[in-house]
């Protein structure tokens, strides 16, 4: 909760007119949008006639403004829309945090807005910060004065909400989902900071590869980029020379912002060569069972801003390709982790993918599969493999018995040990071919002694 009395809490209004601390509040919530024309990366949400900008500009309809689910990564404006929307028809705004708050809280703020409603008839807007935080019944308590419009919910997630928030106030809700900031809204959100007077006031400039490293290690957070300039004009400032006759505008340069935040510049263009070789050294050295050369690389594609989308697939790719059935279990893991990825997000999907990876890069190695499948379609590419055979044509459409589609094949569960001796491939590759051929490292090489099993069964000769 915040500091503000629930009974008393200043409007978004009130507050928009404040000073904001004479500069002594972090650089990030200075440099908050006012207006809507302030907001960066968020076109979509907010064009013209959307939900979020009617809601927003005070325009809900007869039945009054929905409250709002907003779902988005870090540092994209969650906060900021909701004051937005507070600000309009001058609406009472109070705040609260799923992480302290609880159903007592939620209940007061229902009882004041329902006073504020009746007596001044002022709506009031409710922020809850983290909502996916909030148990099933601290949702429920929620619904009353969301189904009766007592307040208008903003409530904000970095959470899918499909999984994270009950049905019935996602029905009851206008789901807006943000958009992680592009490298160019970055960038230009810090240029502005350098001059706004809200911000730096042309205290400082900023080199372009200062710039540039800003831009990556936010990741398309606005919050993270203006704290992380915020840290280097701090370092700039302690690197002037006492009685320095330069008044000038202090130069942030790339040592001073890597010194504030204690990460070096990694040399990597997602869009360039770069972004080619460490995906590739990331793949061999899983390959080389290398898991310390595996993590490094990891690392520094994180590091380097990468989606960590991309970095789950081509793990999946690695658990099929490099490992296969010499441990099976490798391909679980990294469809696990692309998916659990997927839900997460960074930072704390650095941690999925680091388990993957080791996974992959410890695994005895095959590329049995690989291999088989190619051979198999080089065949196939080639002309080989003549008709199915006709015992494995289908039968379930008319005509299918006289043209003899299905006579004599034996089903394979009603033998006793499950495998049907006969035919299966056409008669140009019977006898001929042997795409899959196991090695001895792992799981595969029990494979092997199934492998010759299964061909004495089925009574097929297979070349080794």
């Amino acid at each position: 909760m915040t500091s503000d009395d629930l009974f008393g809490a200043a409007s978004a209004a009130d507050r928009a007119e404040q000073p904001a601390s004479a500069g002594h509040a972090p650089l990030a919530v200075r440099m908050r949008p006012r207006t809507l024309d302030e907001v960066r990366g968020q076109g979509k949400v907010l064009r013209p006639g959307s939900p979020l900008r009617r809601l927003i500009e005070g325009s809900g309809g007869a039945a009054g403004p929905l409250s709002a689910i907003i779902w988005g990564p870090p540092g994209t404006g969650k906060t900021t829309l909701a004051h937005l929307v507070a600000t309009a028809a001058d609406r009472r705004f109070v705040e609260l945090s799923a992480v302290t708050a609880g159903v007592k809280d939620v209940r007061s703020v229902m009882e004041s807005a329902s006073r504020e409603r009746d007596l001044y008839a002022r709506q009031t807007v409710l922020f809850l910060d983290e909502i996916h935080r909030f148990t099933k019944a601290q949702q429920d308590a929620l619904l009353p004065g969301v189904e009766n419009r007592t307040v208008i919910l903003v409530a904000a997630t970095t959470e899918n909400p499909s999984f994270s928030i009950i049905a019935p106030l996602l029905s009851r809700s206008v789901l807006v989902t943000l958009e992680s900031l592009s490298d160019e809204d970055v960038a230009d959100l810090l240029r502005s900071a350098l001059g706004d007077e809200r911000g730096l006031e042309g205290a400082h400039t900023l080199t372009d590869d200062a710039l540039d490293h800003l831009v990556r290690i936010a990741g398309g957070d606005a919050r993270r980029a203006l704290t992380s300039l915020e840290a280097g004009a701090g370092v700039a400032l302690d690197a002037v020379p006492p009685g320095r006759d330069d008044d000038g505008p202090v130069e942030i340069t790339l040592a001073h912002v890597e010194q504030a935040v204690a990460q070096a510049a990694v040399r990597y263009d997602r869009a360039g060569d770069q972004h080619y070789d460490v995906a590739s050294a990331l793949i061999k050295s899983m390959r080389g069972s290398d898991v310390d050369a595996s993590l490094h690389y990891l690392a520094r594609m994180l590091e380097a801003g990468e989606d960590p989308r991309f970095i789950a697939r081509r793990i999946v790719i690695s658990a099929s390709e490099d490992v296969g059935m010499a441990d099976p279990t490798a391909l679980q893991t990294a469809v696990a982790a692309m998916h659990a990825v997927a839900q997460i997000g960074m930072p704390e999907a650095r941690i999925i993918l680091a388990q993957a990876v080791v996974h992959n890069a410890m695994a005895p190695k095959s590329n049995a599969a690989y291999l088989g499948v190619g051979e198999a379609i080089a065949d196939v590419r080639a002309g080989r493999g003549g008709a199915v055979p006709p015992h494995l044509r289908g039968s379930g459409y008319a005509g299918a018995e006289r043209l003899g589609h299905g006579a004599g094949y034996v089903y394979a569960h009603d033998e006793p040990d499950g495998v049907a001796r006969q035919q299966y491939l056409p008669d140009d590759l019977e006898g001929n071919v042997a795409y899959y051929r196991p090695t001895d490292r792992g799981f595969e090489e029990r494979l092997r002694s199934r492998l010759q099993w299964l061909a004495g069964r089925l009574g097929r000769s297979r070349p080794q």
